[in-house]
């Protein structure tokens, strides 16, 4: 069964599940397929499910943590594309632990802060963790339209939610 936004929940809780929702159809995208399947490119830029999970695991770590001041692992320098691309070393087990590291990270933010507590963002400009939420719940939505359509290329599954797969 999917995870449910509540519908009387509060603010933070109901924030929080809707981002759970889709990080859960992050790890649901990626189910069932081996190493090249999971690195395979299948866009001229060179996107893959697994390089679209390692730029999601990065942008956790960044808005959540970094802009909050807490420390992270080494991150790819996603100025250099270092979070698009998969290094020779790195297997698709590394890249899916890695992101549910930066998802623990991030929810630990996110239980330690209130939604009003303030933050720096990378180009330096305050933001709430209200903010962060909301924007990286579309970023991962966003993404995950994106696993979709390339899952689909991969075996044609399809579906935005376990129980709608096709």
């Amino acid at each position: 069964m999917t995870l449910r936004v509540p519908p009387t929940g509060d603010e933070k809780e109901s924030l929080l599940a809707s981002l759970e929702r889709h990080r859960d159809v992050v790890l649901w995208k990626v189910e069932g397929l081996d190493e090249e399947q999971l690195q395979r490119p299948l866009t001229p830029t060179g996107t893959s499910l697994l390089t679209l999970v390692k730029h999601l695991a990065c942008v956790e770590y960044g808005w959540f943590c970094t802009t909050f001041g807490r420390t992270t692992e080494p991150l790819p320098d996603a100025y250099a594309g270092e979070d698009l691309r998969i290094a020779p070393d790195e297997s698709a087990a590394d890249v899916i632990a890695f992101y549910g590291r930066a998802r623990d990270a991030a929810n630990a933010v996110v239980r330690d802060l209130a939604l009003e507590d303030l933050g720096t963002s990378w180009p330096g400009e305050p933001v709430t963790l209200r903010w962060v939420l909301i924007h990286m719940i579309e970023e991962t939505a966003r993404h995950v339209g994106h696993m979709d359509i390339v899952r689909e290329l991969i075996d044609g599954a399809t579906g935005d939610h376990r129980e709608y797969a096709q």
